[in-house]
């Protein structure tokens, strides 16, 4: 699509796209510009949707009065729109050009403990959401609600927090009547409702209660609602989504707390006061700064718990802290299962995988990388945008654009290779190396590198299993997904994945030897969507999942740890086994849906969702950032 700004044509190029939701595309115009174009009615995302095609009419009609009156002088961390875009008429607004923010990540990545744990601190953390904190004042006093405030349009560089989709911001006459459920103050909601819906307009304060919600999730992985509401009264049973609506929080006594999150007790009781009153008692009002700036996170050296409190609230020895290294401890027997120790670290284990049924690893501790024989790789920090993978006794290192490989007693060799914004893209089986390079995708051999496919440069993710590949583009209008063999040159594009209108948040895959399950989690229309789709070699899908965030069942428990990377499920032939806080679960494939069939409620007391299962000889390896340990079902 060709639009023009002040007079000049500009080209909407899909192999320079930088976003896509579910309202607009995003465009990379060069000299630190972006363009935002909205979609029109006949978008291919509408395609068969008539509601959405008038909504995408109503709000095309409706930009054409907002944006030319849109604030001037905003703060300096809103991404605002510059310069219009219009038909060559100068009749019609299509879009705006902005600021070109690159190497950011979402505020969401940050409440996610999978990417948090690899070298975000916690008083990063704080000092974020300072800068966050800044930012919505000044706005508040310029006149402007920001109303769909939510941890998908806060981008986060270094301790900077930026506001994007500014032009849903609410002021004068053009309020905003978009929200997200799980952000939205139910005080706006109807309450007897079974899910969040806006009745009323947002305001200062709905802004300052989605800021409450976004630094709970950040500081404890768990949001005011979370975990699971099981009253012994059924008659006061109420749907997970209604939660929100009738205040009941984290803190109610018959909630069960999520495995993952951090103990909420490690907040100081100002802080946790302040929660309490906002989320379960409906207090309102600017979010109190000094809350902020009292937040000093330190970490107790007895226990080695981190908090924020004057006094560790819950020093305790830990045994297996002295095990640091191979673990021989007894083995534990529970019910039909048989735990065996197997390695323990102060530090963060980074990445697992097996070949061959041998489980190998690398770790992070005290400014060190190693392997799992103890071997240091290289010296450094924690990194979240690090991605590693194990090929043998080879290490192999992603990091800005290209993939080091580090060898026992041989200097180490680079290469490069495209990216998607900071992820180098690239995998690595037991056999071979895959990797992207000025969009081709290519593996070793012997004889150097050999071609397999094009594909759309800096906007291709792609995994590999055993026998075979799956990737993924999207670039404004164009979707593609295909398959491609781990040993013959050639892809296949022409998977079908069912459309999707929202924007794509997450994707993750997992492969048995003859299946890929591929899991998605998208917004649409403020609400999170979970899908998972099971792929033959060939590209046709043969089962399929989807769940909502409101729904309560075995997707939506995984869907919220598809951060992982690489995937934390384990495939074996025609199923999938995944952890949860109830124990480790196992979903079919049956007659094209997906079916979860057995929870192994012995497992319970030693797994969690947060933890990653890979296949063993004789059982299954659990593996959480700290531990590894055998677990066999008798």
């Amino acid at each position: 699509m060709d639009v023009y700004v002040n007079g000049k044509k500009i080209r909407a190029d899909p192999k320079r796209a930088i976003g896509k939701g579910g309202e607009a595309d995003v465009f990379d115009i060069g000299q630190g510009k972006a363009l935002k174009l909205f979609k029109q009615p006949h978008h291919p995302d509408y395609q068969g949707l008539p509601n959405e095609q008038q909504t995408a009419r109503d709000r095309l009609q409706l930009q054409q009065q907002k944006l030319p009156q849109f604030p001037r002088n905003l703060p300096d961390r809103v991404i605002a729109p510059e310069e219009l875009a219009k038909d060559k008429a100068s009749k019609i607004i299509y879009g705006y050009t902005m600021p070109f923010l690159n190497g950011t990540e979402i505020l969401l990545r940050y409440g996610e403990r999978s990417f948090r744990q690899a070298g975000i601190s916690q008083q990063q953390v704080v000092q974020i959401f300072q800068d966050l904190h800044d930012t919505v004042s000044k706005l508040h006093f310029a006149g402007v609600v920001i109303g769909d405030f939510n941890d998908l349009n806060v981008l986060i560089e270094g301790t900077k927090a930026y506001l994007i989709d500014a032009d849903s911001f609410q002021f004068g006459a053009f309020p905003c009547q978009m929200f997200t459920a799980r952000f939205v103050d139910p005080l706006l909601c109807n309450r007897q409702a079974t899910q969040p819906i806006l009745q009323q307009a947002h305001n200062a304060n709905s802004d300052w209660y989605a800021f409450a919600v976004m630094l709970m999730q950040c500081l404890l992985f768990v949001d005011p609602y979370g975990g699971v509401y099981k009253p012994k009264d059924v008659s006061q049973q109420i749907p997970q989504a209604a939660r929100s609506l009738h205040r009941i929080t984290i803190f109610h006594p018959e909630v069960r707390y999520p495995k993952p999150a951090i103990p909420y007790k490690v907040l100081p009781d100002e802080l946790l006061h302040y929660f309490q009153q906002v989320f379960e008692q409906d207090k309102r009002g600017e979010f109190p700064r000094s809350l902020l700036n009292n937040l000093n996170w330190r970490i107790c050296q007895s226990c080695g718990l981190e908090h924020a409190r004057s006094v560790c609230p819950e020093c305790r020895s830990l045994e297996d802290a002295a095990m640091q290294g191979r673990g021989d401890a007894e083995r534990i027997v529970q019910g039909n299962v048989t735990v065996t120790p197997l390695f323990t670290t102060e530090g963060v284990i980074v990445f697992a995988a097996t070949e061959q049924g041998q489980l190998k690893w690398v770790y992070h501790d005290r400014g060190e990388f190693r392997r799992e024989d103890g071997s240091i790789i290289l010296n450094g920090n924690l990194n979240p945008h690090l991605r590693w993978r194990i090929q043998g006794k080879t290490t192999l290192l992603g990091y800005q654009g290209q993939v080091i490989s580090f060898q026992p007693d041989k200097p180490p060799e680079r290469l490069a290779v495209d990216s998607l914004g900071a992820t180098p893209l690239f995998d690595a089986t037991a056999s071979h190396r895959y990797w992207i390079a000025k969009g081709q995708l290519q593996r070793d051999s012997v004889l150097g590198a050999v071609y397999i496919g094009e594909v759309l440069p800096d906007q291709t993710h792609f995994w590999i299993g055993s026998n075979f590949g799956f990737g993924f583009y999207q670039a404004g209008n164009l979707r593609v997904a295909f398959v491609f063999d781990a040993e013959k040159p050639g892809i296949y594009d022409r998977v079908q994945l069912p459309p999707g209108q929202g924007q794509l948040i997450q994707m993750g895959c997992t492969f048995s030897d003859r299946y890929c399950w591929l899991f998605l989690k998208t917004q649409e229309r403020g609400q999170i969507h979970y899908r998972c789709l099971v792929l033959r070699s060939d590209g046709t899908i043969c089962a399929t999942a989807e769940a909502t965030e409101k729904d309560e069942n075995w997707l939506t428990k995984l869907g919220k740890n598809q951060s992982g990377n690489p995937s934390p499920y384990c495939a074996v032939n025609d199923f999938l086994l995944a952890c949860t806080d109830d124990g480790i679960i196992r979903v079919e494939i049956q007659q094209s849906q997906l079916v979860h069939t057995t929870t192994f409620v012995d497992t319970e007391p030693f797994v969690d969702s947060s933890c990653r299962l890979l296949t063993a000889r004789t059982g299954l390896y659990v593996i959480n950032h700290q531990k590894i340990q055998l677990l066999k079902l008798c």
